[in-house]
């Protein structure tokens, strides 16, 4: 049976600060917003540009240190999948549906300027829940980190203080 490929890579600006909140189960989500632009010319041959937004969801540890060193402006790489919720509007009764990016990678990108780099992680610091830990390009993932999915909504173990990279 054919298999399909649900991956979505971004690099943007966060059009706000993320939001973290504990959901009942006890695991933390954070959501915020992602710019990316395009720039094209139109039939007359002048140039344009367009921006489209993306929402952005992250789930346990990740979600935490999106939080934790991600500010309204700051250029980052995304990368997760699309996942399509859908809910009843109870003032209407009418079905509503959203299309986020659901986050398991994720880069600071940018200037130190730009604020939110965790010490001695450099103007790159990456954060995966699906590599086998938190690390710096600079470093090799380390045994024993996260090693949980970012979407299945169960609590996974944290990762040691020792693991992680700050």
């Amino acid at each position: 049976m054919a298999r399909g490929l649900n991956k979505v890579m971004l690099i943007g600006h966060l059009g706000s600060d993320p939001e973290l909140r504990v959901i009942p189960s006890g695991q933390s989500v954070a959501n915020f917003t992602l710019a990316t632009n395009e720039s094209y010319k139109d039939s007359s041959g002048n140039l344009q540009e367009r921006t489209e937004w993306h929402r952005i969801v992250a789930w346990g540890r990740l979600a935490e240190i999106c939080q934790q060193y991600l500010k309204k402006g700051r250029q980052v790489y995304i990368e997760g999948k699309l996942q399509t919720r859908s809910w009843d509007d109870t003032k209407t009764g009418d079905k509503r549906y959203a299309t986020e990016i659901v986050c398991s990678d994720m880069q600071m990108l940018g200037s130190a300027r730009e604020g939110g780099v965790p010490q001695g992680g450099g103007n790159n610091a990456q954060y995966s829940q699906s590599g086998g830990g938190y690390s710096t390009p600079s470093s090799q993932p380390q045994q024993g980190g996260y090693q949980g999915s970012a979407a299945s909504g169960s609590q996974a173990p944290e990762p040691d203080k020792d693991d992680l990279p700050f």
